[in-house]
């Protein structure tokens, strides 16, 4: 989640039905589009709202995959969207990030109780900001009440002025640490926070003598013999095939974004695809990344902000992962990301079986209205794709 979707957000206030089987017949058919039929309308719905490109991939049980295209990859020369097209996954990577913690206390490395200043002393403190009284699992959870000041932009001016700005991870905590805390205490309310996530990255460097990406790397990607998934670090650009990224700023102002590099590039700078964003949440849910003991502490979950609320309907927030009801009955769990123009919509049932990702190229971040209405229509595809084979197993 950008800053600048937190700013416009701040100031905002099918399933499938049987019909009855004729008499002397026992055929009972589905009403409405089939799944693949959905998904298609799903997207093209979302194109419709003036997103410029819309990609989706969704997984079932037996590890058939569907996907469907909207839109145009380039507004200037038209190109189609590519359904294997790169992105930048954003915030999602915070469920990498706390994967990763979660290993190293399986491995008896760090536990979730040590406080920030066990790990990096005098880095948190000043205006009432206390590295002794906030926790790993409250970094984690965002419940630390550290306050964001991350750099970003809200006009064509200020993107290309600061585009390609480098920041080391201090120097984003360093600007949050000039600003007095939220008005909780730790561990007592819910504010989302990603200088929370870098300290994170700042703690795992601290715990195994390697950044957090290396580390990422190693414990998940190889494993998983992921190959589209990839570290960028300070480089601006991103892999092709891949859709040009656009800012929506207002009427007549549709800036191509691509060109940047994510303000915490440590943590951010993760492109990724469907594909492979689809495997990574999947390979999580269904245990082959944690232990059980692990997986059930990042599944304890707390409600959200009533700001963040208006995103996420019901929505709470785990270690690292966001719970999220269905229409069809159950919950899913993912972590959306938003920057630099993509944004990203993801879910998994509890069970691991059924997975969907949304790779949206454009941010209509210009109104509230607008954001919601992209929001929407996502989460809609999400729903609707994981409710595709009826209400979800849970464990």
């Amino acid at each position: 989640m950008t800053s600048t979707l937190r700013k416009h957000l701040a100031t905002a206030i099918g399933v499938a039905v049987l019909l009855a089987a004729e008499a002397g017949t026992a055929i009972a058919r589905p009403a409405g589009p089939s799944p693949v039929e959905q998904l298609g309308q799903d997207v093209a719905a979302i194109h419709a709202l003036g997103v410029s490109g819309v990609q989706a991939r969704v997984m079932g049980p037996d590890g058939r995959q569907s996907v469907a295209t909207s839109g145009t990859a380039d507004l200037t020369t038209g190109r189609p969207v590519s359904s294997g097209g790169y992105f930048r996954m954003a915030s999602t990577s915070k469920t990498l990030v706390a994967t990763v913690v979660l290993q190293l206390e399986a491995e008896g490395r760090l536990s979730l109780d040590d406080t920030v200043e066990r790990w990096l002393p005098e880095v948190v403190r000043g205006n009432g900001n206390d590295g002794t009284r906030i926790s790993v699992r409250q970094l984690l959870q965002h419940t630390s009440g550290i306050r964001d000041d991350l750099p970003g932009y809200t006009t064509p001016k200020e993107y290309y002025q600061q585009r390609h700005d480098v920041y080391e991870p201090k120097q984003l905590v360093d600007l949050a640490m000039a600003h007095e805390p939220e008005d909780f205490l730790p561990g007592e309310g819910w504010a989302y926070s990603n200088t929370g996530y870098v300290l994170l990255g700042m703690i795992i460097q601290k715990a195994t003598g390697h950044p957090a990406h290396h580390e990422i790397e190693n414990r998940i990607l190889r494993p998983l013999g992921l190959d589209q998934t990839r570290w960028m670090g300070t480089s601006p650009t991103l892999p092709r095939p891949r859709s040009q990224a656009y800012q929506l700023f207002g009427p007549g102002s549709r800036v191509d974004v691509t060109d940047q590099v994510p303000v915490d590039y440590e943590n951010l700078s993760w492109v990724t695809t469907t594909r492979d964003e689809n495997r990574i949440l999947r390979a999580l849910l269904d245990g082959r990344l944690l232990p059980a003991r692990q997986l059930a502490k990042m599944k304890q979950t707390v409600p959200v902000s009533a700001e963040v609320q208006k995103l996420w309907p019901d929505g709470r927030y785990g270690l690292g992962l966001v719970e999220r009801p269905l229409s069809c009955g159950g919950t899913y769990w993912g972590h959306e990301g938003g920057d630099g123009g993509y944004i990203t919509l993801n879910g998994v049932t509890d069970d691991g079986r059924r997975s969907a990702v949304i790779s949206m190229s454009e941010a209509r971040g210009d109104t509230p209205q607008h954001v919601m209405e992209q929001e929407n229509a996502a989460g809609a595809l999400i729903d609707h794709a994981l409710c595709a084979g009826g209400r979800p197993r849970t464990r």
